[in-house]
């Protein structure tokens, strides 16, 4: 989850009161969320994922949240429209994940492995970044992601080309 925004702040606060009345998965409004494909070129060769992608500061701000698996080739994309500084953390997020940061050429500049659940550690992207890919823990190391990957989205104008 991001709270690069007040409102994502907001929003993320919203949805935790929500989980203290209604139980561990409340259903926020806009929770709903877009679905897309993403590619990463590694030495290893390509590698597919089925992402959802969180496009608006409340779906930000809602991320992965309350969800009790990620299957392995799944994900969420936070796209961001203008380079800057992300910072995400791990609050009410009850899954480790790895968190890829994606720079303005759609390289992998950062990756934050195996992120410890409900945890309010921030972890910054280091640099401008284009967005974050979030990922079940351990698929980085298992697919031999690293920085200087290429990840090939629309997003980032690196789409694939048949």
């Amino acid at each position: 989850m991001t709270f690069s925004t007040r409102a994502a702040f907001q929003v993320a606060l919203f949805c935790f009161s929500v989980a203290v009345v209604f139980g561990p998965r409340p259903v926020c409004a806009g929770s709903k969320f877009a679905h897309d494909t993403l590619v990463i070129e590694t030495q290893t060769g390509r590698q597919t994922f089925d992402i959802e992608v969180a496009k608006t500061d409340r779906e930000k701000a809602r991320g992965l949240m309350f969800r009790t698996g990620l299957a392995s080739g799944r994900g969420m994309l936070f796209p961001y429209d203008k380079p800057m500084v992300v910072s995400m953390w791990m609050r009410n997020t009850y899954i480790s994940l790895d968190m890829i940061f994606i720079g303005t050429d759609g390289r992998i500049t950062r990756i934050v492995e195996r992120t410890e659940p409900l945890s309010e550690t921030i972890f910054s992207s280091h640099g401008d970044v284009m967005g974050v890919l979030e990922i079940a823990a351990g698929e980085a190391a298992r697919l031999k992601l690293q920085k200087g990957d290429k990840v090939r989205h629309a997003h980032f104008g690196t789409a694939l080309r048949n």
